[in-house]
């Protein structure tokens, strides 16, 4: 899942296609359905904007019925929406309750994607723009005026944090690969040996050890552990769709996916440490060279049947 980006109309494309008028009625609705704490101070014209720029986004390549459009926003995050439109409007009372929820599932995500030396900074560098310091016509943009609804909240910043870390890492190999000025004598200036290392010729190796040692923790979990992460990992459902599948509560499944990844994550990392002889500083490559280029495909090692 890629970062929602404010795009314009490719050159030829109409932009007849404006954000679609919510009737009051269906606008109300939803707003109840929200259950927007009223401390918020979010008005149901406010969230109806938000609901149509989502419709926007949805049906920007084809025509909708009224009752296309109604089904779609029914089927919207509208809790988690509403959320960001209040935050996005300044609230306190709503950026508390981000603070509190979201924030520590962010570090934690933000640790897996950059490492723990780099995560807090990772998290801390959307914050501004999360809340929104450039003003445009008086009104001060916020990141969160991106997002539409059609995932969960903590879902789609776990993509804005890996989108940043891409483009960081982007960023950082263009400015590497830039040549460097000549000497003072005209002559063209030597890279230093360490700036283009040679390949790691045991990396198929430790990435292979990677793979044996997380096939055989997720072998080792409950059949039930292993179908929630498949749900989730695999087929990219969100929690909610599994616990409606599972007859769970959605906190209920995303505290067992929770301990499910951790309980995989101190299995490899024991397999590899015990069974591989493998160092702290090996056991890291391992990983790093997993998060450049996932190369598993974990679908057979998801599939079970209960």
């Amino acid at each position: 899942m890629h970062e929602p980006r404010a795009t314009e109309p490719a050159q030829g494309q109409s932009r007849a296609n404006p954000h679609p008028q919510i009737p009051a009625a269906l606008a109300q609705q939803l707003f109840r359905k929200a259950e927007v704490p009223q401390e918020w101070g979010l008005t149901p014209e406010r969230l109806a904007q938000a609901l149509a720029r989502s419709a926007a986004q949805r049906f920007r390549d084809a025509a909708a019925s009224p009752a296309d459009i109604a089904a779609y926003l029914s089927s919207l995050h509208l809790a988690d929406l509403a959320l960001a439109c209040a935050c996005s409007e300044g609230c306190e009372a709503a950026w508390e309750l981000f603070v509190r929820n979201l924030r520590p599932e962010l570090y934690r995500a933000a640790r897996a994607i950059a490492g723990d030396s780099r995560g807090h900074e990772l998290t801390d560098s959307i914050y501004a723009e999360l809340y929104g310091l450039e003003e445009r016509g008086g009104r001060r943009r916020s990141l969160l005026d991106y997002f539409h609804g059609r995932s969960k909240l903590s879902t789609w910043l776990r993509a804005v944090l890996a989108q940043r870390h891409v483009d960081e890492l982007r960023r950082t190999r263009q400015t590497d690969s830039l040549d460097d000025p000549p000497d003072p004598d005209g002559s063209p200036r030597r890279e230093p040996a360490s700036a283009d290392p040679p390949p790691d010729p045991e990396r198929e190796q430790y990435l292979a050890m990677l793979q044996a040692a997380l096939t055989e923790a997720l072998a080792a979990l409950a059949p039930r552990d292993r179908l929630r992460l498949s749900y989730y990992y695999v087929q990219e459902l969100t929690l909610a769709q599994i616990g409606r599948l599972l007859g769970e509560h959605e906190a209920t499944v995303s505290r067992k996916v929770e301990r499910a990844r951790r309980e995989v994550r101190r299995h490899v990392d024991t397999a590899l440490r015990e069974k591989k002889r493998l160092s702290e500083a090996q056991l890291r490559l391992c990983y790093e060279y997993a998060q450049q280029e996932w190369p598993f495909d974990l679908t057979r090692a998801l599939s079970t049947r209960e």
